[in-house]
């Protein structure tokens, strides 16, 4: 760790930093480094979950994103795990970026979506949907059961909604019937409008 904060030290960006703080995406201590960097340092890393963990306690923006990349998918097995890994995900950056590096990849996504959807933080659910949205083990009736629990639960948010729509589109291929019912869907809020309107035009392209 402490090689990594020597060198996040000298690739910090106070621009980017300035933008997190207008932006009001709060951590700890943040350096402002650009994912791809963070990536980068990943991969010297390599996968270590024990350490992965150990980074993601930390109250520091980039050792969190980076245990997000090193941490093994293979071990996010129980609850007790699922639990651990939400307990950082503090805003829409480290909910995209979990949902990406590492739950996209986990077996147990199909639950992960049934528990974060079905609850009431809005970012567990965007982190999973997003996360489900990049997945080949999700299935298509859980992913569409998740879609309507999700507008349900937060019928005018619209990072959920956005997180409903990543999910929708990824069923295009793989079961436009599914698709079809979700835009069905008679609920009258601005998440359900929202789902409707931009799945809608992608099904022509």
């Amino acid at each position: 760790m402490v090689s990594l904060m020597g060198a996040l030290r000298k690739a910090m960006n106070g621009a980017v930093l300035d933008t997190f703080r207008l932006y009001g995406a709060d951590y700890g201590m943040n350096y402002g480094v650009a994912i791809h960097t963070l990536r980068d340092m990943a991969r010297e890393v390599g996968e270590d979950d024990g350490f992965a963990r150990f980074l993601y306690r930390q109250q520091v923006r980039e050792l969190r994103l980076i245990a997000l990349w090193t941490a093994s998918p293979a071990e996010v097995r129980s609850a007790e795990d699922v639990a651990f890994w939400a307990s950082g995900i503090i805003n829409s950056e480290v909910a995209e970026q979990a949902a990406q590096a590492l739950l996209s990849r986990v077996e147990s996504i199909d639950e992960l979506l049934v528990a974060w959807c079905d609850g009431a933080n809005e970012l567990l659910a965007y982190a999973a949907m997003l996360a489900a949205s990049r997945s080949a083990k999700v299935d298509a009736e859980r992913a569409a059961d998740a879609v309507v629990r999700s507008v349900r639960n937060f019928p005018n948010n619209h990072l959920a909604a956005q997180g409903a729509v990543a999910l929708t589109v990824s069923l295009i291929e793989k079961n436009r019937p599914t698709v079809n019912r979700l835009l069905a869907l008679s609920d009258d809020t601005p998440s359900a409008a929202y789902l409707r309107e931009e799945v809608a035009w992608r099904l022509d392209y």
